[in-house]
């Protein structure tokens, strides 16, 4: 499957930014052969995550990061590519004013930002993983320490098994265990301690019994590696006792502007205490002895993951068809709102300005409109959008869940006031119109064929979706006629008058 997948997108130029809480990185890949070959990277320390403090992103670590982005952009405007992604990690899944940073920094680069959970983020960096790897029956362990968390991964060939994010990362933990860049025993035997506890909440299923090798996928690991050739200790890799001797090293420094090890960069002097903290802290908690380092990382995973969606092997369509089916949902009943909701809202896409991923996502929700079912029937909108929100779904970013939990909320009943609040407000008016459809789509679930459904006709202007009818079409439909009129307060709210009339 994934080999049909590249050869489906060969010769596509793909774009991928990997916006992390300590660096971001840009990789612009050609798919040749199979496998991507990498045209520019580029990649700058911007520590996003530094001075976060009651959950919001300083404004100089915005500024920085809107600065980084800008020279990206210069890059990307001159280079054609097919497709492009850009992924937000632990800083902006924390931040409550991460709005601000995501709005502008769209702006700047002319393309949508996914914040993504941690488990999805474990997927994609297992994704860009096990494309450096041999394609073998291997189970192996993935580990990648970031600026504010950890991903752990345990899977075989292109196919995760088990994934967790910690909150424990090399920026984070320099600054609440190394501040202002001082270094003690004392406080690095607190950050081994305080790591050692996360890493023991997932010791049962990630230890070394679970897989045949660990891999490490982060520039910190890397780093850590580099360090361990320069002093001679390992040609390749890391292992404990080389861990041992690195921290020793550390040690004799009491700041880390004093750190002169060779193959250190400036740039890691203040994150290398901490990054060897977590690293001992994992090898012990989870029994590892020894691991090797990978060059693929989050931002090669997108591209795999982006070619995927390119070629019609969307793993999102995947997660779409598990909760349809783990809820036990009438899957009949789900295509059939999916389909009238693409069909409505493809009716009035110019009109409206609903562009491809707006009607993708609504006719998601409309697949997944009765899972809430499973829970209670009474409600049950309710619940399906608790479910939409709160499930790890692979694929999907943190404003798609957000989104499709927001129009499964509205599909019914009387609308809450702050149903749309959450979402950006650029997008208030698309997304009110999309719950105002898919609310219609329920309507003609039961009433019309899909076949009946070609005699209808759909025209929009601003606020106003007219419903051109055939004649007789009012006798024989008198329930639709009802809810439809019944429904007048309510779409009205969404900024929408719904009129029927008859064709000419």
């Amino acid at each position: 499957m994934v080999e049909s997948s590249l050869s489906a997108a060969e010769g596509s130029l793909l774009g991928a930014i990997d916006l992390g809480s300590n660096s971001f990185h840009l990789i612009i890949a050609r798919v040749e052969h199979g496998e991507i070959r990498p045209i520019h990277t580029l990649g700058e320390r911007v520590q996003l995550g530094a001075g976060f403090e009651r959950g919001r992103l300083a404004e100089d670590a915005m500024a920085r990061g809107l600065d980084c982005l800008t020279r990206f952009a210069q890059l990307l405007e001159s280079v054609e590519i097919t497709g492009i992604r850009i992924v937000g990690t632990h800083a902006l899944r924390q931040a409550k004013n991460r709005r601000e940073f995501t709005d502008a920094a769209e702006a700047v680069l002319g393309a949508p930002i996914d914040v993504v959970y941690g488990r999805e983020e474990a997927r994609l960096i297992y994704l860009g993983v096990a494309h450096t790897l041999a394609d073998d029956e291997s189970s192996r362990l993935v580990v990648d320490i970031g600026g504010g968390s950890t991903e752990f991964i345990v899977g075989q060939r292109f196919e995760p098994q088990r994934l967790v994010s910690l909150q424990l990362g090399c920026v984070s933990y320099a600054q609440q265990f190394f501040p202002e860049g001082g270094i003690t025993a004392k406080n690095f035997r607190q950050a081994y301690e305080h790591a050692l506890l996360e890493v023991s909440h997932i010791r049962k299923n990630y230890q070394s019994k679970h897989w045949n090798e660990a891999v490490g996928a982060s520039g910190t690991l890397q780093a850590i590696e580099l360090l361990i050739q320069h002093a001679g200790w390992l040609e390749s890799g890391i292992d404990r006792k080389s861990l041992e001797k690195l921290k020793k090293r550390l040690l004799e420094f009491r700041h880390a502007d004093d750190i002169d090890l060779e193959g250190l960069s400036d740039k890691r002097k203040h994150v290398i205490a901490s990054g060897v903290a977590i690293t001992m802290a994992i090898f012990h908690g989870l029994k590892i002895e020894t691991m090797r380092t990978s060059k693929g990382a989050l931002r090669e995973g997108v591209i795999y993951d982006l070619v995927g969606r390119l070629t019609h092997e969307d793993v999102r369509e995947r997660s779409i068809a598990a909760m349809v089916s783990r809820y036990g949902s009438d899957e009949g009943a789900a295509q059939s709102v999916s389909d009238r909701v693409i069909w409505l809202a493809s009716s009035v896409a110019r009109s409206w300005n609903l562009n491809d991923q707006h009607i993708e996502l609504a006719a998601w929700a409309g697949r997944c409109h009765e899972i809430g079912v499973a829970i209670s029937q009474k409600h049950h909108h309710h619940h399906s959008a608790y479910l939409i929100q709160n499930t790890d779904m692979p694929g999907f970013s943190q404003d798609e869940q957000e989104i499709m939990a927001v129009l499964l909320r509205g599909q019914q009943g009387k609308l809450p006031s702050e149903l749309l609040e959450n979402l950006p407000k650029k997008f208030h008016d698309s997304f009110a119109r999309l719950t105002a459809l898919l609310r219609l789509a329920i309507l003609f679930k039961w009433s019309e064929s899909i076949e009946s459904i070609d005699d209808i006709s759909i025209a929009a202007d601003k606020k106003r979706l007219i419903i051109y009818v055939p004649s007789g079409w009012r006798k024989t439909h008198p329930l639709t006629l009802w809810e439809i009129k019944k429904s007048k307060t309510t779409m009205s709210k969404l900024g929408v008058s719904v009129i029927v009339r008859n064709q000419r």
